[in-house]
């Protein structure tokens, strides 16, 4: 099929239930096709006879809560279906079902470098000198900034008059069908430039035509979870290219770092080493005040530009960094690249499963009820400082008992889970090797953003298993891995000890000990204590540290004889003083 002989950078589902594709092309374009798509859902029971046209029903293999697969001959039917009953099972949104269907990837054989990327970034006039309202008619759109790789487009308002503003946002939807881009990223994308964007064209009756197959975009309020917030925004869907959100991107980041203090694009591109903290001073960012713009836009129209492009570069820079391990996860999952960004981990790995279940047309079952079970080992030893301290780290500890374990979870009749891992961890190793020994840099930064991804993928293996929403998930099996988890590193900690270490910290993500003796000599320590290890499970030396603040459990901080870095968020609270931020210690 033609979805399949050639890379896939783009799907949408029309109403008809027709996939429309865009498809790479030798010279780096993009070419667009129609490809075939059955709709299908899993089912409790049958639907009685004539209850709905246009199904056709079939009984599949095994036991499980759903033992029924129907296809729809068409949406009105699959809507039908849906509406019919509460024992129906589908999968949203289309273009997942036909990425699973076709067992297809988005990017599959493109690199990083090879996505088509815009960066967009407007400016708007402030009728009172304070934040733009997009619902005042004097708040015109002043400019609308693009970048394409390292050209940039910048659409300016000619004249204030919505006239102007008018052709401002038609010229607009003329760039993007002219550059047609996979993506579209941008800083605080959803909340602002976009939505106001979408006000400023329904008052001048342009349509949103941002998407692909000459498709307007849509929209609707949404939320996305942020470890203990929720972030409330309005959606932008563009049909067969995603929107990349940057504000979002950095917040998902800070739940392991919790090191940033803001999330606005100026603070995280100093953060991130985009643009250096003295750059006002040193003249290499154009900083220009909110309230200040539109004087700028008036009077000094190449400081207005020179902010503008800025803004460009600091949203590329930021997406640099984050963004490939999303990019991967497209590639990985049959899921869109913006459903890479806005959904949890669980649901990802659910439709990996759910593809082998639906070609090997095997019953499904539900998600089971997960009891609480004793959680990982984790112990801080010492208070104080420590010189001379050495990490050992298990390399990636649960998937690997869960691989020694070999036991798939007890609702999982296909064996798929245990296989599948084995798998993922194969590719990480792979592309772990690649990232040190391919030929070029390009094909490095490649290899450790896919092993990186992969890396966090199997981790989250053990996770899954013990979340109730999971639909392979298995507590007991859950309990079981935490269970010998905690004997390996008792086990460990026993040898540190017998070889005359101090313990100072030690958890699921590894172990920290101060010696003098083996301080200059960390692989015979190595040696010496491996060998209480099961098969297939193996230490890593992970590195050396000066000295270490031990404060409680996972929360301390190494200096390495250049820098310290805090772990844990009693020493990373957002409620530290600046000043002791910014110190030199810090």
């Amino acid at each position: 099929m033609a979805a399949q002989s050639q890379t896939l950078c783009g799907v949408w589902i029309d109403d008809g239930g027709s996939a429309h594709v865009s498809l790479a092309t030798a010279d780096g374009g993009r070419e667009e096709r129609t490809a075939p798509l059955r709709l299908f859902a899993w089912l409790r029971e049958p639907p009685a006879d004539g209850a709905v046209a246009g199904l056709q029903v079939e009984r599949l293999k095994g036991e499980g809560a759903f033992p029924w697969l129907a296809h729809a001959d068409s949406p009105a039917a699959y809507d039908a279906l849906l509406n019919l009953a509460t024992g129906v099972d589908g999968i949203r949104p289309l273009e997942s079902q036909f990425l699973l269907q076709t067992r297809a990837r988005l990017f599959s054989e493109i690199s990083f470098a090879q996505l088509r990327r815009c960066q967009l970034d407007i400016e708007t006039a402030s009728g009172d000198g304070y934040f733009s309202n997009a619902a005042r008619p004097e708040d015109r759109v002043l400019a609308i900034g693009l970048r394409f790789g390292a050209r940039d487009r910048t659409l300016v308002l000619a004249e204030e008059t919505d006239a102007a503003e008018k052709s401002l946002l038609e010229d607009l939807n003329a760039v993007l069908a002219d550059e047609d881009p996979d993506v579209i990223e941008g800083h605080n994308i959803f909340k602002f430039d976009l939505d106001y964007l979408r006000q400023r064209c329904k008052r001048h009756k342009v349509p949103c035509a941002w998407g692909r197959f000459g498709q307007p975009a849509s929209f609707r309020n949404s939320r996305l979870k942020v470890a203990e917030r929720l972030v409330d925004f309005p959606r932008c869907d563009l049909p067969g290219r995603s929107v990349v959100d940057t504000y979002l991107l950095v917040q998902l980041y800070d739940i392991t770092a919790r090191e940033m203090t803001a999330f606005g694009l100026k603070d995280v591109a100093v953060y991130f080493g985009v643009t250096a903290e003295d750059a006002a001073e040193s003249g290499e960012r154009t900083y220009i005040a909110g309230n200040k713009i539109f004087e700028a836009y008036r009077n000094d129209r190449t400081r207005f530009l020179a902010y503008l492009a800025d803004d460009l570069r600091e949203t590329r820079g930021i997406a640099d960094v984050l963004l490939p391990t999303y990019f991967e996860q497209a590639r990985t999952f049959p899921i869109t690249l913006q459903e890479a960004l806005l959904r949890g981990t669980t649901s990802k790995i659910d439709l990996l499963f759910l593809e082998e279940y639906y070609h090997a047309r095997q019953a499904c079952p539900q998600p089971p009820e997960v009891a609480p079970f004793e959680g990982g080992y984790a112990k801080s030893f010492q208070e104080g400082v420590f010189k001379h301290v050495l990490h050992f780290d298990v390399a990636s500890l649960y998937p690997s008992l869960l691989l020694a374990i070999g036991r798939n979870p007890h609702n999982d009749t296909l064996g798929v889970f245990i296989p599948l891992l084995r798998r993922l961890r194969e590719y990480r190793l792979k592309y772990k090797l690649l990232a040190r020994t391919a030929p070029t840099e390009e094909e490095r930064a490649e290899a450790q953003a896919r092993q990186a991804t992969f890396k966090i993928l199997i981790n989250s293996f053990y996770g899954y298993l013990g979340f109730s929403g999971a639909r392979f998930g298995d507590g007991e099996l859950a309990a079981e891995v935490t269970r010998r988890g905690r004997e390996l590193l008792q086990a460990l900690i026993a040898e540190f000890e017998k070889n005359g270490c101090t313990l100072l910290e030690a958890d699921t993500d590894g172990i920290y000990i101060s010696s003098d003796k083996f301080f200059d000599r960390p692989e015979e320590l190595l040696a010496e204590v491996e060998s209480v290890l099961p098969a297939g499970i193996e230490l890593e030396y992970d590195g050396r540290y000066e000295a270490m603040f031990c404060y409680k459990a996972k929360n301390y901080a190494l200096y390495d004889g250049k820098k310290i870095t805090l772990r844990g968020s009693a020493l990373r609270s957002r409620g530290i003083e600046p000043f002791l931020k910014n110190s030199p210690t810090s």
